[in-house]
């Protein structure tokens, strides 16, 4: 069992940047495949960014590549989504989530999921 809770979301202006973390328990963190996920208000909830166990490998969602970065830190249990230039279409609740396989972009075979985190870009 893995349990997952976001943290650093909050309410910026277009443009700006803003860090989410994601504390996982267990000891078992570093096997697990980790992403990132958010849902606007009335839309399907969508991926954003996964990273793999080690942290060698990493993929993103065409609407956030090259603002976006996932990274983790498997002594601390915690993975991280940098978030830079920020856009009012970034505006949604951000989930992080769990995997022991693959890194996928896929919601449906996250096995764990945080409460989210507000994030509001204002323009």
């Amino acid at each position: 069992q893995v349990q997952l809770v976001e943290s650093g979301g909050g309410l910026v202006q277009a443009g700006g940047s803003l860090r989410l973390s994601c504390a996982a328990s267990g000891r078992t963190f570093s096997s697990y495949t980790m992403g990132w996920f958010r849902q606007a208000p009335g839309k399907e909830r969508e991926f954003v960014a996964a990273i793999g166990w080690g942290g060698g490998t990493t993929y993103y969602a065409d609407s956030v590549k090259g603002r976006f970065t996932i990274s983790r830190d498997n002594a601390k249990n915690t993975v991280y989504l940098q978030m830079n230039s920020l856009k009012p279409e970034d505006t949604a609740v951000y989930y992080c989530a769990a995997r022991q396989l693959h890194v996928s972009d896929s919601r449906d075979v996250y096995d764990y999921w945080g409460q989210g985190t507000q994030v509001t870009v204002s323009s």
